[in-house]
């Protein structure tokens, strides 16, 4: 069994640890690949992204670390962020960087009034849910969601990011009930569209790894929609950390193998090339 991960934040974001200190980390576990994903909104940076005056530093460095490294395959990418009309994660917005992959994802849910962070707290998003939604949880999701098939439609990435991420802050069903036919019907139209946008999705543990939820992104009923339609899969940590470089993965191969997967992608040496193993 072959594990790759091509979610992992370092000090040039949010991340707690440098890229040296990551693919150590990714060596000891044994990993046949490890893509470096810092967050990034170019043309664009905040706290949390890649700073625009350290966008080359970021990518100089994990080239040179990756010609150092023979016994483990290290690829450049970006996680972007998908705010219409404001920034897209496209091979073209970042073609200057010659990045081997990119993670689409959102974020930021805006519909013209305003932006709340889908992945905050509770508190913030019901404030953003009351501020720019009139207290009304089930557009804001279903937003959240429109604004993925947005993204969908342009293209242009590799891998689509925790693709139901609107999940972490709905502990005790705040917001809304995942069995609800309305929320059902957003997964479906979802998956058809990361179907036709041709992208890898991940099954992401980043969730579990934060305490927030119990089961990795995506949910097993989006995931069963998503292999109901032939969607690739990758299994991947959303490593903050390096001590997380692997979190939960033998959890997300039982569920993929569950679902009915056989195979997930393991490298993405290119942009347009995957590689798969055996599950």
């Amino acid at each position: 069994m072959q594990f790759s991960n091509f979610h992992t934040h370092t000090q040039f974001c949010d991340g707690a640890n440098s890229i040296e200190e990551n693919v150590l980390a990714a060596k000891k576990c044994g990993l046949y690949a490890l893509g470096f994903s810092s967050h990034a909104i170019r043309p664009f940076s905040d706290d949390w992204h890649v700073k625009i005056e350290q966008f080359d530093e970021y990518c100089t460095q994990v080239r040179k670390i990756a010609q150092q490294n023979e016994n483990l395959l290290i690829r450049l990418g970006f996680e972007a962020d998908f705010i219409p009309g404001i920034t897209a994660p496209t091979f073209e917005n970042y073609a200057k960087f010659n990045t081997d992959f990119l993670i689409g994802s959102v974020h930021f849910v805006y519909n013209g009034r305003g932006i709340f962070e889908a992945d905050d707290s509770q508190e913030a998003v019901a404030k953003g849910i009351n501020e720019f939604y009139d207290g009304n949880a089930k557009n804001a999701v279903e937003r959240y969601f429109e604004q993925e098939r947005e993204m969908l439609k342009k293209g242009g990435f590799s891998i689509i990011g925790h693709a139901d991420l609107i999940r972490k802050p709905n502990e005790n069903e705040r917001f809304f009930r995942e069995n609800e036919s309305w929320y059902k019907e957003q997964l479906r139209l979802t998956a058809d569209e990361i179907k036709r946008a041709g992208v890898v999705a991940e099954i992401n543990t980043g969730g579990i790894a934060r305490k927030k939820l119990k089961t990795p992104y995506p949910s097993r009923e989006f995931l069963s929609m998503l292999f109901e339609r032939g969607v690739p899969i990758t299994i991947t940590s959303d490593a903050h950390s390096a001590n997380k470089i692997d979190f939960a993965f033998e959890d997300a191969r039982k569920l993929a193998k569950d679902v009915g997967y056989t195979q997930h992608v393991v490298d993405f040496p290119r942009p347009g090339e995957t590689i798969f193993a055996p599950l």
